[in-house]
């Protein structure tokens, strides 16, 4: 649908309210013994890992009861839904079903300091121990760190950037450019200086952050093509020399003090909800990244409700404790991590930067999370990881751990609500499980979260033997993050969750099955993608529902199930249309060495695969290695091959792999629905898909497009008809 301004129409016009502002605690010029930078970080917290009281910081921070607030309307009642102007506002999605008053991610933090003010917020290693930051002392830094931004320059409605592992300053330099106005704006580490280029002249950024000389590196090669920086700050290492324009974050806190508190206070009075103040940015797997606008309700509605709807407790009832580790600069890790954690008082404890390369497991057992979220990626690593010690444990250990994962599946599988285990299933957890579970660092892990990816039907029963249930939700960065929601009491399996109380969905162009577009709509939604009208357009409708371009089912109980996406789905020369991910599924399941799987046949006469081998990754660089895993030599060894590496396979064509491959496709084929389903070609690539190798995203999506340009001679291959 055409449209000729940059704003949309709203389904549901109606004005919204909004609360007004209470004054804001005021900081004095003092440091109030807190640092900034790491060292100055671990050095402000008590050495016994309790946090500053109320009372220490009372000379610094005057706290009174937020006022109630007060009825105001948005200046321009006849705003759009939507917009791509980084300085737009948009008319929220108040309606019947959602009709909680919007406020502002100050306000969000503010109220939260009444009730959480002396617990702990962010835990962080500091000379080998755990340091803790309160809530208060969050606070009091991250408007340090908003008066610091605003002295370099940062405009309104422009952007931070940052460019940086989870770290406290990645928080506090999150709410201080919320704060002061600005739009924070996360790129992934693993990002090409071409990449950062594109993303920081798109969002207009004035600053970037970054943790390494590394990454600072990396901005000092594009800063000519950045019209619009002005300055770098560092928090992890310092610049290996005095530069202009780059400053450390100790350096950063400085500046701050020269900017006086009215300035801040009138920059957050004048903040509404319906302002954007964080980008996200797709991981461009099918062009350019389009950076999503997000607003202020969209963030504090979410880290209200969509948490809710996970089971997320306040801290006055019980306080989360999470470990930060995966991607800020993603939805997901922001919304669970950063803004979920204020609203609820959370305790966020973060990780190394090598957490994904083997230390994570370390900092679990240290930490103890009482909920945790991990890409399936993760997850099935820690399966894996599960599977080697197993298979390098004594005969009885073994026995004994695949006694009780048989029991405790079969129990989970035929009773999942059920709160009566019966006499077996409870001494499998007692004697084995409950034990694993410690190891992994999961003993008082209530929750267990999963989403960005599908997972496989074969790691979901691996963790459900181990008694841990993993919980989907269904969001998009367009939504927030969860528009769907799992948890312990909205559970079922393999399906996506229910609805965020508050959302509403529809499916589009339902098949037979009853399988259809799903379209979203709430208060969730974005604001649209910054500086591309074309893109919003196409994403949202007329009537403000998100076209999501994933399909799936709804079952009776409202539990949705995804089958794919439409931009993947395969229309064979035939006209047949087949969704890939369950073939590719199918194929993973039936053939246990495989890793990754990826099906072929768009516009072709028949089906092809390409499929890659498990094998260990390199643990300085996550890049994957030519040696098989044990699992995967396990497999070998079943068939009757002894190959160890995937070039002993693949070079010499290992006739027993090769001849179980074949059967376990043949397998799959045999349950296709019909004859244009089978697969009817395949190759074994030397190499495992990767970030670095180009054919995975950064939260492990596989890039279809890229896999099909890169291995295109191989797939070529597949179709050259036979010469006589």
């Amino acid at each position: 649908m055409s449209r000729s301004s940059a704003t949309g129409r709203e389904h549901h016009p109606r004005d919204p309210s909004m609360p007004g502002r209470q004054d804001v605690p005021q900081e004095t010029q003092q440091d109030n013994g807190m640092g900034t930078a790491r060292d100055n970080l671990g050095a402000s917290s008590q050495t016994d890992g309790q946090t500053l009281s109320k009372e220490s910081l009372s000379h610094g921070l005057q706290l009174s009861a937020p006022e109630k607030p007060q009825d105001t309307r948005l200046d321009c009642p006849e705003e759009a839904l939507w917009t791509t102007r980084a300085d737009g506002r948009v008319r929220l999605r108040l309606d019947p079903i959602c009709s909680q008053l919007p406020y502002t991610v100050h306000r969000m933090f503010y109220e939260a300091l009444d009730k959480y003010g002396d617990l702990s917020a962010l835990g962080f290693k500091h000379q080998d121990k755990w340091e803790r930051i309160s809530y208060y002392q969050y606070y009091l830094i991250a408007r340090k760190a908003a008066k610091g931004f605003l002295k370099l320059g940062l405009e309104q409605a422009h952007s931070v950037a940052i460019l940086g592992f989870n770290a406290p300053e990645w928080f506090f330099s999150a709410v201080g450019t919320v704060f002061a106005g600005g739009i924070v704006t996360g790129i992934y580490t693993t990002s090409s200086p071409e990449a950062c280029q594109y993303i920081a002249h798109d969002c207009r950024a004035n600053i970037i952050v970054v943790d390494t000389q590394k990454q600072l590196e990396k901005i000092l090669k594009i800063w000519k093509n950045l019209p619009y920086l002005k300055a770098v700050v560092m928090y992890q290492e310092h610049p290996p020399m005095k530069m202009a324009n780059v400053y450390t974050m100790e350096e950063l806190m400085e500046l701050g003090h020269q900017v006086p508190e009215e300035t801040l206070d009138s920059i957050i009075e004048a903040q509404t909800p319906n302002q954007c103040c964080a980008l996200v940015y797709t991981s461009g797997t099918t062009g350019n990244p389009k950076g999503v606008m997000l607003s202020q309700d969209n963030i504090t509605w979410t880290a209200r409700y969509g948490s809710q709807a996970g089971d997320i407790q306040p801290a006055e009832v019980l306080q989360e404790v999470v470990v930060s580790y995966l991607p800020l600069s993603h939805i997901a890790a922001q919304i669970y991590d950063l803004w979920t954690g204020i609203q609820w008082g959370a305790q966020v404890c973060f990780a190394e930067p090598d957490a994904l390369k083997g230390s994570l497991v370390n900092t679990l057992r240290e930490v103890e999370p009482t909920s945790h979220m991990g890409v399936p990626r993760v997850w099935e690593k820690i399966m894996e990881r599960i599977q080697e010690v197993a298979a390098q444990a004594g005969f009885i250990r073994r026995k004994m751990l695949l006694w009780a994962m048989s029991v405790t599946l079969e129990q989970n599988l035929t009773c999942p609500s059920s709160d009566l285990k019966p006499f077996t299933a409870r001494l499998a957890d007692y004697l084995v499980l409950a034990r694993v579970r410690q190891a992994l660092g999961f003993a008082k892990c209530q929750k267990n979260f999963y989403g960005a990816a599908p997972m496989t039907a074969e790691t979901q029963r691996f963790f459900l033997g181990l008694n841990i249930r993993l919980y989907a939700g269904y969001g998009l960065s367009e939504t927030t993050g969860p528009h769907f929601m799992s948890n312990p009491y909205n559970y079922r399996l393999y399906s996506s969750g229910k609805l965020v109380p508050g959302c509403l969905v529809k499916l589009v162009n339902q098949d037979e099955e009853g399988i259809g577009e799903i379209c979203l709509w709430g208060r969730t939604i974005f604001m649209g993608y910054l500086n591309m009208e074309d893109k919003t357009c196409e994403a949202i409708d007329s009537e403000g529902w998100l076209h999501t371009g994933d399909t799936g089912r709804l079952d009776q109980d409202g539990f949705l199930y995804i089958t794919g996406r439409l931009k993947e789905l395969i229309i064979t020369a035939g006209g047949e249309n087949v969704p890939p991910v369950p073939i590719e599924e199918a194929v993973k399941t039936e053939v246990p060495i495989i890793s990754n799987a990826m099906l072929i046949g768009d516009q072709r006469k028949f089906l092809s695969m390409l499929l890659t081998l498990k094998c260990t990754l390199d643990p300085d660089t996550s890049d994957p290695t030519d040696n098989l895993t044990e699992q995967a030599v396990e497999f070998c060894q079943r068939v009757g091959s002894r190959a160890n590496t995937v070039s002993e396979i693949v070079g010499q064509r290992d006739e027993a792999v090769y001849q179980a491959i074949e059967e376990g496709i043949r397998r799959v084929n045999a349950n296709a629905a019909a004859q244009p389903y089978h697969i009817q070609k395949w190759a074994i690539l030397e190499r495992d898909f990767s970030i670095s190798g180009g054919e995975l995203g950064p939260t492990m999506k596989l890039k279809r497009l890229t896999v099909l340009e890169k291995y295109k001679d191989i797939i070529d291959s597949f179709y050259q008809e036979q010469k006589k």
